[in-house]
């Protein structure tokens, strides 16, 4: 006996048994044979015909009599599970359907029953899926079976087993029943494949259906995911307008709503749709999804969503895989959420294993911890990946994980690139690689490539993110004031967006930085600061700018850096890298240093100060290194200004020289460069010409008082002792008005009359 479904009634013949099939899902199953012409016991006869007839209360006392004096009876078994099922005793019929499965294994009624019982309980979906698992090896050509395991596994949220599964049923059927492409449709949208489902849907709206709310929101998202969210917002607005109860559908549309309100920029929207959400247990989930999406506009709503996927974790511990890792997705975004999130991702794949999307996840999540180190997720990439899997499903995984990791890393570009090249729908995967090619020196390509991402319709609403981007590139190739002209249009442009302000911000602040207008500079940080005063890295950005300014002492700057190494759940942000990067460098800061670059390897600054420890021991590695970060980066005057003072402490004045005169080359008013170059010519007794330098530098700053002492210093070198020491004596009585002694003053003067006394022949009596 072959059976294509069982869904309906059963109805007794004198010569034998017959199913009369109901539809259901929207498969049409034909009338097929129980049992052949064999003859069939009275009361079971009895039973089947009372259930035919409706009566089905009497037909499971009937059934159920019979069974307590023929309890191997199948054909009672089957029966009494039929009739439970029809009374909505739907547990009474999967445990009726598991003894027909202890007496019969192979019974395909029975194992098809408990594939379309699995999705009436999350608990039951595992053993449905098992049951037509078996089933579809007994019977590979069982469409209806394939079908129905394709829809559990989409409950559970295994995207690309739902998809193999419906794969093979539209392979099969082009044109199936409207219930099956209704799924179908559903499952590519929500499995990595929008575009796929965008189609499956159009091909229902070519049948003329009205779409039900489930539908709705499915066809919606195909729609929104593809780029069309006007027409989504339509759908969804008409959606809620006809429903305007707040029951679970209505509840589900409106998050679906607020969501896509929060992709078009539209917050205030946003806000008003999900509004009758808050405050209902019943929408917690729901809730949680439309505030994630907004959290892509104000991060605030993030902590919020966080919260909302606890208690639903924490409140329904029966949650189907696919909500679990939805959750896992959204907690491992904030940093106090990641621990717990990297446990939900360990349970996750240990049931599957195989997932290298989850792998993935694990991994980018346990660096974001720190571990593991950069490198070593590197190693690990490699070795989990040395191809990319076919699962479109697995693919989307694994590009949503390595998105996460702020800044790129540029030695995984070919990955990235394999997974743009992989048709992954994912598009800020393309910004990723524009960053990594900006960051290894590739500036056309990472513009030509943020092209191709603005063309995108998450690109088009990512305007700003955009223009950030590129104001970062004319900062690298010391574009300044393009860059400050891109910072400031995006401040005074009206946006509402915190993060895109805050960047812009931040930006801005490093630009009037690296042009010396530091006063400046430290004006807008304490904007940064009084908009989240809770902020230690923004206090930490403020420090590292009032340090240069030198209206923070070096001491305070480090004690502000030792309170973020304390905190157990520090992050390493860009003003922790700026500030790590304008202290001075430390040779017991040289681990800390190494771990920086490990998450931030194209820091100049970091990578400056690493040379400098380096060369302390080593002056060949050091100077080597300094050559590789001025080669790198040609148009950073920094790493020049820093490859420089190196080099003339390790007397190396050629190289010296070269460097401060690229500076200047670049920046002709640059104090820092100015001085060192006078200093090297001191150093060389080119005096003259260092005194010119000396005295620009005061021209641009009267109140530099490293120039004013060097011009000192070059007054005496040329024999003008007695000139030298009376400016000397007079800055010292200056100091002395204004409460402060400066013991290196004192030192310069005795040092000047040392050579004058000698000079004449006195021998001092103090030697």
């Amino acid at each position: 006996m072959k059976l294509q479904r069982l869904i309906g009634l059963v109805a007794a013949a004198s010569l034998g048994l017959e199913l009369i099939a109901i539809p259901m899902q929207g498969w049409s199953v034909p009338v097929r044979q129980v049992a052949q012409a064999n003859p069939i016991p009275a009361p079971l006869q009895r039973a089947y015909s009372l259930l035919g007839q409706g009566l089905v209360d009497q037909a499971i006392a009937e059934f159920e009599r019979y069974l307590q004096r023929n309890p191997q009876s199948i054909e009672g078994r089957l029966g009494v599970a039929i009739a439970y099922r029809r009374a909505g005793r739907d547990a009474d019929a999967f445990a009726a359907y598991e003894q027909v499965l202890a007496r019969s294994p192979n019974n395909q009624l029975a194992l098809l029953s408990l594939g379309f019982l699995g999705e009436f309980r999350p608990e039951w979906q595992q053993r449905g899926i098992n049951a037509l698992t078996t089933l579809l090896q007994l019977d590979p050509n069982n469409t209806e079976g394939r079908a129905q395991r394709g829809r559990l596994y989409f409950f559970q949220g295994r995207f690309s087993e739902a998809i193999a599964d419906f794969a093979q049923v539209l392979a099969t059927d082009p044109n199936p029943p409207t219930a099956v492409l209704i799924t179908a449709a559903e499952v590519y949208t929500y499995g990595g494949a929008p575009q796929r489902g965008l189609d499956l849907f159009n091909q229902l709206r070519g049948r003329g259906l009205v779409l039900s709310p489930s539908a709705t929101l499915g066809y919606a998202t195909a729609l929104r995911e593809t780029g069309n969210v006007t027409a989504a917002i339509q759908v969804l607005e008409t959606a809620v307008q006809r429903s305007p109860q707040l029951d679970s559908e209505t509840i589900r549309l409106r998050s679906a709503l607020a969501s896509t309100y929060a992709a078009n920029g539209q917050l205030q929207r946003a806000e008003a749709a999900i509004a009758p959400l808050r405050n209902r247990p019943d929408s917690r989930l729901d809730l949680a999804r439309a505030l994630n999406r907004m959290g892509e506009l104000d991060s605030r709503y993030r902590a919020e969503a966080a919260a909302l996927y606890r208690q639903v974790l924490m409140e329904r511990p029966e949650i189907g895989i696919g909500v679990a890792r939805e959750a896992a997705d959204v907690l491992s975004t904030l940093p106090a959420e990641r621990s717990f999130a990297l446990q939900l991702y360990d349970e996750l794949a240990q049931q599957s294993p195989n997932d290298r999307g989850l792998q993935t996840q694990r991994l980018v999540l346990a660096t974001q911890l720190g571990l593991i180190s950069r490198a070593d997720l590197r190693q690990e990439l490699r070795q989990t990946f040395p191809s990319l899997p076919d699962d479109p499903t697995q693919l989307q995984g694994i590009a949503q994980a390595l998105i996460q990791l702020d800044p790129p890393d540029p030695q995984l570009l070919p990955l990235f690139q394999a997974l743009l090249a992989a048709d992954v729908n994912q598009p800020f995967l393309t910004f990723r690689v524009a960053q990594m090619l900006a960051q290894t020196g590739d500036f056309n390509g990472a513009r030509a490539t943020l092209s191709t991402y603005a063309a995108t319709p998450q690109g088009e609403r990512d305007r700003d993110t955009i223009i950030l981007f590129l104001a970062g590139i004319d900062q690298q190739e010391g574009n300044l004031e393009a860059a400050a002209q891109r910072y400031e249009s995006l401040l005074v442009g009206g946006i509402s967006n915190p993060a895109t302000i805050d960047g812009a911000l931040r930006g801005l602040a490093g630009v009037r930085q690296r042009q010396g207008r530091i006063g400046e500079a430290l004006a807008i940080y304490d904007q940064l600061v009084m908009r989240n005063p809770q902020d230690l890295d923004r206090q930490i950005g403020r420090a590292a700018i009032a340090y240069e300014a030198g209206v923070l002492s070096e001491g305070e700057a480090i004690a502000l850096l030792n309170v973020w190494q304390q905190r157990p759940d520090s992050t390493v942000s860009p003003d922790v890298i700026a500030l790590v990067g304008a202290l001075p460098p430390d040779p017991q800061r040289e681990a800390l240093y190494r771990s920086l670059l490990d998450v931030q390897p194209d820091s100049v600054a970091l990578q400056l100060r690493l040379a400098q420890v380096v060369a302390q021991r080593s002056p060949a590695e050091g100077e080597a290194l300094l050559r590789q970060i001025t080669a790198r980066n040609p148009n950073d005057p920094g790493a020049y200004l820093v490859q420089a003072q190196v080099a003339q402490e390790l007397g190396n004045l050629t190289l010296a020289t070269e460097s401060y005169e690229t500076v200047l080359a670049q920046q002709p008013d640059n104090p820092d460069a100015l001085s060192g170059l006078a200093g090297v010519r001191f150093q060389q007794r080119r005096l003259d010409e260092a005194s010119r330098l000396y005295n620009r530098v005061l021209e641009l700053n009267p109140q530099n008082q490293t120039a004013r002492l060097a011009l000192i210093e070059l007054q005496a070198a040329q024999g003008r002792r007695m000139e030298a020491l009376e400016q000397l004596r007079e800055l010292q009585r200056q100091q002395a008005a204004n409460g402060i002694f400066d013991p290196s003053l004192a030192e310069r003067i005795q040092r000047i009359e040392e050579g004058f006394l000698q000079q004449r022949g006195f021998q001092p009596g103090w030697e």
